[in-house]
């Protein structure tokens, strides 16, 4: 189905107009730093988890829980909180108590003293955490010239949090986990959300208002998860969401587990490993989204789900040395830098900006509900009833199931649109 000319309208609109290049940096610098320690508490339990399943002595179906829990949380409060956030047409609040909130959960995760406890603060974070991203990149985007909406949207979701998530993470988590104790990293963790809210208070302006439909009928109408379903994109981005966060979370939580066990790599190694692996989404994000602002959204994301099924299929079937299964791994995973283009780029085109909260925080949601949700369940079972090698077997194929999807996309790109329009009249 083709876009139609009011839904590509809002997003032709120069969202950056008004501010200027260096605002634009500033923006993108706090937000990115906002949206990477938000990650960078997210990932805390995948990187502690060797030490905390010793000392609470949990199970891999408990592990799994924990991220579904998290994640059932984090799709609620993206959905919800997008929904409000655009009802009432506000962004920076949101932000500001989201990050208060995720730094207390943190420590508390550091005071936990059993599976339940643990479990209870990981699920009031998730819904904390899960208003980041729908309200980070509706800032990024009012804030960002039309030329660098993809490439900022992957730079805040990507860059910063691959960098601070799932590359500096590892290390500064297990050294300390090492040398202090898993509990002082919780407590850490969650000092510099409490900074960033300063920050952001204090540099960030609320964005100007979009046109909105009046309160009433016309509005719920429009911002409800079937009418944003009926267009074929966010439907299409939805399903992507399923497939591509369902693996993302099971690799998240297993492979360093099957680095641990069946690969028999000791944790200063593959503390490393996932350290150099976890800069790859950025790398991808600036690879990929640059390259959608260029020739479009579609190619990019296809490629990009196709990359995701290596590292579960190298750590499978490559009998390789750390340093080779590390760069295959690293190549693999370049491929989340699709997930900025189809949670946040793709619907926000597709919907325009006065529903764009709304629209990723839906997409976002069903991802979590779905593959974020299920995906580690289904994975902590099969691998205590079987072997971890299920695991990394299911990451490869929700991997495979979002290339379909993605090959079923229709572009949203304006300026790849306007050449296509204006080769078709030149043709005619």
């Amino acid at each position: 189905m083709s876009l139609t000319q009011a839904e590509v309208a809002p997003s032709a609109q120069p969202a950056g107009a008004g501010h200027s290049a260096g605002y634009e940096l500033r923006v993108l610098l706090l937000l990115g730093l906002a949206f990477g320690f938000a990650y960078f508490d997210r990932m805390a339990m995948t990187f502690l988890g060797p030490f905390v399943i010793e000392d609470l002595s949990l199970s891999n179906t408990e592990v799994g829980a924990l991220g579904a829990g998290l994640s059932v949380t984090w799709a609620l409060g993206a959905y919800f909180v997008g929904r409000w956030s655009d009802s009432i047409g506000a962004r920076k609040p949101f932000l500001l108590a989201a990050l208060v909130v995720f730094s207390f959960c943190s420590v508390m995760s550091g005071l936990a003293w059993n599976f339940g406890t643990l479990f209870a603060t990981r699920v009031v974070m998730g819904a904390a955490e899960g208003l980041f991203l729908p309200i980070c990149l509706a800032i990024m985007a009012a804030a960002s010239a039309e030329g660098r909406k993809g490439l900022n949207a992957g730079v805040v979701q990507n860059v910063f949090g691959s960098l601070l998530g799932t590359a500096v993470a590892p290390i500064v988590l297990v050294w300390l986990a090492e040398a202090y104790g898993w509990r002082v990293a919780f407590y850490l963790a969650g000092v510099p959300g409490l900074i960033l809210a300063l920050l952001i208070w204090r540099f960030i302006a609320e964005p100007p208002r979009a046109p909105a439909a009046p309160a009433g009928p016309a509005r719920d109408a429009a911002l409800s998860p079937w009418h944003m379903l009926a267009q074929r994109n966010v439907l299409l981005c939805s399903i992507l969401s399923c497939f591509a966060v369902g693996s993302a979370v099971v690799g998240s939580i297993f492979m360093p587990l099957y680095l641990d066990g069946p690969r028999g790599i000791d944790p200063t190694t593959w503390k490393w490993m996932m350290a150099v692996v976890g800069l790859c989404p950025g790398v991808g994000a600036l690879v990929l989204a640059a390259l959608s602002d260029r020739i479009g959204r579609k190619p990019p994301m296809i490629v990009g789900a196709a990359m995701m099924t290596l590292p579960p299929l190298a750590l499978l079937l490559v009998p390789a040395t750390p340093p080779f299964l590390t760069a295959l791994m690293f190549l693999g995973w370049m491929g989340m830098g699709i997930f900025p283009l189809f949670m946040g780029v793709v619907p926000a085109e597709t919907l325009g900006k006065a529903r764009a909260a709304t629209a990723m925080g839906l997409v976002v949601g069903i991802g979590e509900l779905t593959g974020g949700v299920l995906g580690p369940l289904v994975a902590g079972q099969l691998a205590d009833n079987y072997t971890l090698d299920v695991a990394m077997w299911l990451q490869a194929g929700l991997a495979a199931a979002g290339v379909l999807t993605a090959l079923l996309l229709t572009e949203t790109n304006p300026r790849v649109l306007a050449r296509r329009a204006q080769t078709g009249a030149a043709h005619a």
